[in-house]
């Protein structure tokens, strides 16, 4: 996996400018931009708060399962916000989207 890629590709699909991700991270600009322009790998901490303003997981950033990076920003929130709910909420959220879908 290249980290640098995947993080550039999901700053690109919210389309955040570099100094965005760098305000939305509260990181420095220079250490946002240094990954893109010098090839810098984020330490731990730096991607731990990429992807909290990502409002992601850093399971969810290395998953495989499902390529985060292809979702939109709305996409990737909801599924955060899916993944704290029990089975019990989870299921009916489910059958709620169902109905909904099932009346168009």
């Amino acid at each position: 996996m290249d980290i640098r890629a995947k993080i550039d590709a999901m700053r690109k699909e919210r389309n955040w400018s570099v100094n965005k991700l760098a305000t939305e991270a509260m990181l420095t600009q220079s250490t946002v931009a240094n990954i893109f322009s010098k090839g810098y790998v984020p330490t731990f901490p730096t991607l731990e708060a990429i992807c909290e303003a990502f409002g992601i997981t850093l399971s969810d950033f290395f998953s495989d399962s499902i390529d985060k990076s292809q979702l939109s920003y709305f996409e990737s929130a909801l599924l955060n916000e899916v993944s704290k709910l029990g089975e019990a909420e989870k299921n009916s959220l489910l059958s709620f989207l169902t109905n909904i879908n099932n009346r168009n």
